[in-house]
């Protein structure tokens, strides 16, 4: 029998700050357009007129590859979960079982072209980087110290790093004249206004090399901002999340290459993010890591990394499949030709249909331009107008560059990895139908 309650329309129970908080940034419209697309999910066969969710960073262009792999090692007798079931049954120490932390750095080398080490020692898990982002910003920064963060930025790093941790972000305001690169004059802007409003800085995060933009940090930059780092006497957090997604793996730079050959100098304020969730599609799983060279970070890291546990069963299952070389090395490079693919039919696609986007050679999405169709609105308003025609008239969810602390107006990310070739297509013809339509109107006008 159900138990009714008569809810009270302003109950009088409080709830905690931090649990009402505003600083989820669920009003955002990167997240308002998620939920258009949950009312209204596009499907080929039963809703083809509903939304596309191209606001999405997933990779589902190598699933065939996993599901192979499953099928030639998942079955039978001897498989993982039938030869182990007790020790996943059973509590594991929350350091994590010390074969899948050797396979991730493993990986983690593997991926990166073997131009640098990964001590399995140093790896602590965690359920994803979105907690990985989080255990590290608590334990680097105090309540109202900052981060500073370029932009754009994921959105998702306003609920991230500030939500639970009551950490600020100041931005490091980047723009469209260099390619919205990090520049020394940058980061020197945003510390200094910080220090006017008397936030601490604390450490500075970059996304390395998939950022917002798709394209990957250049080494000379990275050399800039271990410099400026170790002049302010900060932290540096890299999110390297998509390396795996990094079109050749020559074109990636990552921040422990760059210390190795600085002889590991002040190599105690960097700390590395990674995650299995865009390099091999696999979010859900829930797999992150954070990598220091800081031995406290390293030793407080896992002594929070209790509240963000990864399965056993999962640890051991991703333990045998990271160590088979032969699957490792054909799913990187095909994974990396699809997506060089994937990259090139949507950037050839937008520009059929008018649209520049920035050059990228990385990530599951590309940064386009329409502030061209601003015209005489070149403001964040002007761009939510577009962005909301699009969600309601195209039916395509794309995160506007607002939503993103861009400070220009006009730009907006766009996702292709996490769909069929046949599903961007039909995308990639509404955007074309909508330009021109645009352009009726403006001529019209």
């Amino acid at each position: 029998m159900a138990i009714e309650i008569d809810i009270e329309q302003n109950p009088t129970v409080e709830l905690s700050r931090i649990g009402t908080s505003e600083t989820h940034g669920e009003d955002s419209p990167y997240f308002a357009g998620w939920k258009a697309y949950d009312e209204d999910p596009y499907n080929e066969s039963t809703n083809p007129s509903g939304v596309i969710q191209m606001g999405l960073v997933e990779n589902q262009v190598s699933f065939d590859l996993l599901e192979e792999y499953l099928e030639e090692n998942c079955e039978g007798e001897g498989n993982y979960l039938n030869s182990g079931f007790r020790e996943n049954a059973l509590f594991q120490d929350y350091h994590g079982l010390f074969s899948f932390r050797s396979a991730m750095g493993s990986f983690m080398e593997e991926i990166r072209g073997g131009r640098a080490k990964f001590d399995p020692n140093r790896v602590v898990l965690t359920a994803g980087a979105t907690a990985a982002n989080e255990l590290l910003t608590f334990i680097l920064a105090n309540p109202g110290d900052a981060l500073l963060v370029p932009t754009p930025y994921y959105p998702g790093f306003d609920r991230d790093l500030r939500w639970r941790t009551g950490v600020k972000i100041v931005p490091i305001h980047c723009d469209s004249s260099n390619n919205f690169q990090i520049t020394p004059k940058a980061l020197e802007e945003a510390y200094n206004s910080a220090m006017e409003m008397k936030i601490k800085v604390r450490g500075v995060l970059i996304t390395n090399p998939s950022n917002p933009l798709g394209a990957t940090i250049q080494r000379s930059t990275i050399e800039d901002i271990l410099d400026f780092v170790t002049r302010k006497n900060i932290h540096l957090v890299s999110d390297e999340i998509y390396s795996g997604s990094v079109f050749s793996s020559a074109e990636f730079t990552s921040v422990a290459e760059v210390l190795e050959s600085r002889s590991y100098k002040n190599a105690e304020r960097v700390h590395i993010v990674y995650s299995l969730s865009k390099d091999l599609g696999l979010p859900g799983f829930r797999i992150g890591t954070i990598y220091s060279y800081n031995d406290k970070v390293v030793t407080t890291a896992r002594r929070m990394s209790s509240f963000t546990l990864i399965s056993s069963q999962t640890q051991r299952f991703l333990a045998s499949m990271l160590s088979n070389r032969k699957f490792t090395e054909k799913y990187i490079k095909m994974n990396r030709d699809r997506l060089k693919k994937r990259y090139e039919m949507i950037i050839e696609g937008l520009r059929t249909a008018g649209i520049e986007c920035l050059e990228g050679n990385a990530g599951l999405f590309c940064w386009m331009n329409l502030s061209p169709l601003l015209k005489d609105k070149k403001t964040k308003e002007g761009e939510i107008e577009i962005w909301k025609r699009i969600l309601k008239e195209v039916k395509l969810n794309i995160s506007p560059g607002s939503s993103c602390h861009c400070s220009e107006p006009g730009w907006f990310r766009v996702c292709f990895a996490n769909m069929s070739e046949k599903t961007l297509h039909v995308a990639l013809d509404r955007i074309r139908r909508f330009m021109e339509r645009m352009k009726k109107e403006n001529e019209a006008n």
